[in-house]
C-alpha cells in the first residue's frame, strides 16, 4: 500500500553513484531453505549498545544513495519488497511493476525487468519471494493475486486466492489494503502472504495471513492465521526466520507527525487455522499469532539522517520492504527499504540492522 503524503514536484536531481557507506552487503541465497550462514566480515560486538534501537535491534547504518535516481530509463524507487536472489544479489520490487536486481556489495542496480498481468496491464506489486530455482513469486494488491514469474518477467502461473480475501465486491477486502507481505518459509515448500489491514466483518486490527503448500509443483491453498496489529498500524512486510518464525513490520502514517514503524517477532506455529472462521472478532477459542516487540524504530539513533517532511525521528520514512540477508553472532542481518512513492518529500532509504531473536 502506498501511504500517501501531500505531493509536490518530483525531484530533478541527476542520478548519483552509490556512496562508500554502502560497503559490503553479505547475503545468503539459501535462507529460504533455513540455512543461515554467518555473514562475512567483522562483527561489532558492541553494536547493540552503540547504535541500539532496543535491546534486540541495532542500526549499523543507512543509505540514501539510490534516492531519486534512474537506471536504464526506469525510476529507481517505489520499493515495496526485497528478496535474496540465487546468486546472493538482491531483488528489489517496485510497486510500479518493475523488478530490479541490485548488486549485493554496492546495491547498484544491474538489471530491471518490467512485470505485468496476463493482459499486459501493470501491477500494484507489493510482495516478493524468490524460489530455489530463481522463480519470482510476486503479489499484487489489486485483486489481490500472487503470480509466479521467470527471471525475464514471463508469467508461469497464478496461485488460487480464497474468495473472502478478494477486493469487494468479489470478496471482503478493501482496495489498496490486501496482500503486502510475502515470504517463503524454511524449506521453500510453504508460502505466506500477509493482508495489510482487516477485511470487512473482521475486527479492526485483526489481519489475515494466508498460506499455500507446494504440491506436485504447484501451490495449493493452505492454512490461514490471524494477527493483531497495534492500533492504527498495518502490516507492510513479513520475513521468515530460519526457525520458522516471522519478522513482521507494522507501519502507519499520520499527517503532520510522520511514520510509525515497529518490528515484531511473530510465531504462527500454535495459532488457530482461521480459514473456516467467517468473522474474526477476537472471540474466545481463536488463538491469534503470538507476537513480541523487538523495536520501535523511532528509538533508533538518527545517525545524521534528515527528513523532508515532519517525522518523530528524521531517520524514519515509509518503510515497506524487508529481507534477512545473513547471520551475525547472536542474531540476523536485516535490510529494510522505504517506498518513496516517487514523491519529492519522501526518500528511498536502506536501513542495515542487526536483530536478535529471543
Amino acid at each position: 500500500m502506498r501511504l500517501r503524503t501531500p505531493r509536490s514536484l518530483r525531484s530533478t536531481r541527476s542520478p548519483r553513484s552509490p556512496r562508500s557507506l554502502l560497503a559490503t552487503v553479505t547475503v545468503t541465497a539459501t535462507l529460504a531453505a533455513a540455512t543461515c550462514l554467518t555473514a562475512a566480515g567483522p562483527v561489532n560486538a558492541n553494536s547493540l549498545t552503540g547504535n541500539a534501537c532496543s535491546p534486540a535491534v541495532s542500526l549499523d547504518r543507512f543509505s540514501d544513495a539510490l534516492d531519486k535516481t534512474t537506471y536504464d530509463g526506469t525510476f529507481v524507487g517505489n520499493f515495496s519488497a526485497l528478496a535474496v536472489d540465487r546468486n546472493g544479489d538482491l531483488a528489489a520490487l517496485s510497486d510500479r511493476s518493475s523488478l530490479f536486481t541490485l548488486d549485493r556489495r554496492t546495491l547498484t542496480p544491474t538489471s530491471v525487468v518490467p512485470l505485468a498481468d496476463e493482459t499486459g496491464a501493470a501491477l500494484d506489486s507489493e510482495g516478493l519471494a524468490v524460489e530455489k530455482d530463481g522463480t519470482r513469486l510476486v503479489s499484487s494488491e489489486t485483486e489481490p493475486s500472487v503470480r509466479r514469474y521467470t527471471r525475464d518477467g514471463r508469467i508461469l502461473d497464478r496461485l488460487p486466492v480464497p474468495d473472502a480475501l478478494r477486493v469487494a465486491p468479489a470478496g471482503r477486502a478493501t482496495v489498496n489494503q490486501t496482500f503486502e507481505g510475502l515470504t517463503l518459509l524454511p524449506g521453500g515448500r510453504r508460502l505466506l502472504a500477509s493482508m495489510e489491514y482487516a477485511i470487512s466483518g473482521d475486527a479492526t486490527g485483526i489481519v489475515r495471513w494466508q498460506t499455500w503448500e507446494r504440491r506436485d509443483g504447484h501451490f495449493a491453498v493452505g492454512a490461514q492465521y490471524a494477527y493483531r496489529t497495534d492500533t492504527g498500524l498495518g502490516v507492510p512486510e513479513v520475513a521468515a526466520t530460519p526457525d520458522g518464525r516471522l519478522l513482521v513490520l507494522e507501519r502507519g502514517f499520520t499527517a503532520g507527525v510522520g511514520n510509525t514503524v515497529r518490528l515484531y517477532l511473530a510465531d504462527p506455529r500454535h495459532a488457530t487455522d482461521t480459514s473456516g472462521v467467517e468473522n474474526l472478532t477476537g472471540q474466545e477459542g481463536v488463538r491469534l499469532v503470538h507476537k513480541t516487540l523487538l523495536a520501535d524504530l523511532v528509538n533508533c539513533p538518527s545517525l545524521g539522517a534528515t527528513a523532508k517532511q515532519p517525522q518523530p525521528n528524521p531517520l524514519l520514512d515509509n518503510i515497506e520492504g524487508m529481507v534477512i540477508t545473513g547471520c551475525t553472532h547472536g542474531g540476523l542481518r536485516v535490510l529494510l527499504v522505504s517506498d518513496d512513492n516517487q514523491n519529492a518529500v519522501q526518500t528511498t532509504r536502506f536501513y542495515f540492522l542487526k536483530v536478535r531473536t529471543p
